[in-house]
């Protein structure tokens, strides 16, 4: 079985808040600015906008196939948001893979769902639900309590938002890295900065917290056995060793 763990990260869509707000004139920042700003008056103090108005600047992934293990971040720093979304429904039309992902239901592919609408990007697999192949009538991407799509935070909290957890606070409980110091709420200025290699590398440690919680979830019920476990975690240590890159080793030396 194909197994995809992904993890997108935002900013916010300037260009649609200008629109819906009347800000033309104003640059970036102070167009986000004022998009927080009024966020925070219909919601009395959280200033998280809606999905609408959000922008994918990155988003990675582990990938999990019989022949190898992986992980990166789609297209470079230098690919836009329509290429970096393209990239991901791509990747399942070719494997039809498991979706793996840490509220991906209540965020990333809600925010996926309108910037694929936007750019008019085609994934007739994702919006698969029998029509075309009767194997995802019972079994999609789409709906909540089927695995194609296996959102842990969902799962694991029962479906209950009053249980729902971070997934640095599940990673650090499990003994895996969190967040390492970075975490969504400083992406928009590393964006102004032109970090970009900061933002997808954060993204990608993301996506291996999730990837081991993933691998723990399936211990707990049954799909993998005790060996099974640590000889996948074995492979991510090793794969990350030999890909060298400084992150990865961060994220060895924080994993207990």
């Amino acid at each position: 079985m194909n197994i995809l763990v992904f993890d997108i990260e935002t900013i916010p869509d300037v260009e649609t808040g200008r629109r819906l707000f009347n800000l033309e004139g104003l640059n970036d920042r102070d167009t986000a600015e004022a998009m927080f700003a009024m966020r925070r008056q219909q919601t009395g103090g959280n200033d998280f906008l809606r999905h609408h108005q959000h922008k994918v600047a990155a988003i990675s992934v582990v990938l999990h196939t019989k022949e190898k293990l992986s992980v990166w971040s789609l297209g470079d720093v230098h690919s836009g948001e329509a290429e970096l979304i393209q990239r991901f429904f791509e990747g399942l039309e070719r494997y039809t893979p498991l979706l793996v992902s840490w509220n991906g239901r209540g965020f990333d592919l809600p925010v996926l769902h309108y910037r694929a609408l936007l750019h008019g990007i085609s994934a007739p697999r994702y919006w698969e639900t029998g029509g075309e192949d009767q194997s995802f009538k019972w079994n999609n991407y789409l709906n909540r309590f089927h695995e194609r799509h296996t959102d842990l935070m969902d799962v694991l909290s029962g479906y209950e938002g009053r249980a729902v957890a971070p997934l640095t606070d599940i990673a650090a409980m499990c003994g895996f890295p969190g967040k390492m110091g970075m975490s969504g709420d400083k992406v928009w200025e590393y964006y102004l900065a032109g970090d970009l290699e900061s933002i997808r590398n954060y993204c990608e440690t993301d996506v291996l917290n999730t990837w081991l919680i993933f691998l723990r979830y399936e211990l707990m019920r049954g799909r993998k056995t005790k060996e099974g476990y640590e000889a996948e975690c074995k492979k991510l240590r090793e794969m990350l060793k030999a890909e060298g890159k400084k992150h990865f080793l961060e994220f060895l030396d924080a994993w207990k």
